[in-house]
């Protein structure tokens, strides 16, 4: 799909979001065997687990947003990851949007993160954590310079590969969102070690954080995944097509959601409306 395109439908789907959605009336996960359902951009979630908020190896930001839910794969994923970075001394975890109580739509910041399988997690390791204050206010810490074309060589840190490599090397994960900035910086790091940057894909803004994707859990049989990225280490031509001013587009812009899934939607009656 052309970048040119790619902007247009993320643009309509951030104005799409804006406006409330019934999904925020429901307050705690929807009883029953957990299951993702639909797709990453148009789903929802029975049986989603909170992310324990007390933990020695990672925190969560904006507890007051409620956005805190996920599959229980993507809790443990986020538990996983924090043990690896901790044993290894990297820091203390930030832990961003995940999704909310029964998954579906934000009112912005997000088309996706509605099916319990995304997290958003900060691009910095505080060694000292984080007071209450903090926490719910965060700094994010742009790390791609005002050109778009390369990271700030004196924000950028060693510990920052290192997350998203852990994360890319987890059997759960099939992709991780990053500026194609940050991808390029980690396409020159890598040495020969490369085939986790597959899984690394370019996309617009993400300057301060990785949006880690979970592939669809065996026995959600209603969940959409996405098919695989391309082979190899996407450092190439792929990557710097990402650099070039983007072409006008005459694509009409998305102005409303599509259906939802009959079970998401079941859901929604039953629950809310």
């Amino acid at each position: 799909m052309k970048k040119s395109v790619i902007a247009a439908l993320a643009l309509a789907a951030s104005v799409v979001c804006q406006a409330a959605t019934p999904w925020q009336k429901i307050t705690h996960p929807v009883a029953g065997t957990p299951q993702s359902i639909g797709a990453f951009s148009n789903g929802c979630i029975i049986g989603a687990h909170e992310l324990p908020l007390q933990s020695d190896t990672y925190q969560v930001m904006r507890t007051d947003q409620r956005r805190y839910f996920g599959h229980p794969d993507l809790v443990l994923f986020i538990q996983r990851l924090g043990n690896q970075v901790h044993n290894l001394g990297l820091g203390t975890l930030l832990i961003g949007d995940m999704g909310m109580p029964a998954g579906g739509r934000f009112n912005g910041g997000h088309a996706s993160h509605q099916s319990g399988l995304d997290v958003d997690i900060f691009l910095q390791l505080p060694k000292t954590r984080w007071t209450a204050a903090q926490l719910l206010k965060p700094q994010a810490l742009d790390l791609v310079a005002r050109d778009g074309k390369r990271v700030v060589p004196s924000l950028w840190k060693p510990e920052i590969t290192s997350l998203i490599k852990l994360a890319a090397k987890d059997n759960d994960v099939t992709r991780i969102f990053v500026n194609p900035a940050i991808k390029q910086q980690l396409c020159l790091d890598a040495g020969t070690d490369r085939d986790w940057l597959r899984k690394v894909r370019p996309w617009f803004q993400h300057r301060a954080h990785m949006h880690v994707r979970l592939r669809c859990p065996a026995d959600s049989l209603e969940c959409e995944d996405q098919p695989l990225p391309p082979p190899g280490d996407g450092c190439g031509a792929e990557l710097q097509s990402w650099f070039e001013p983007p072409k006008p587009s005459t694509t009409p812009e998305k102005k409303t959601p599509p259906p939802l899934p009959a079970s998401c939607q079941a859901l929604l009656d039953e629950h809310v409306l």
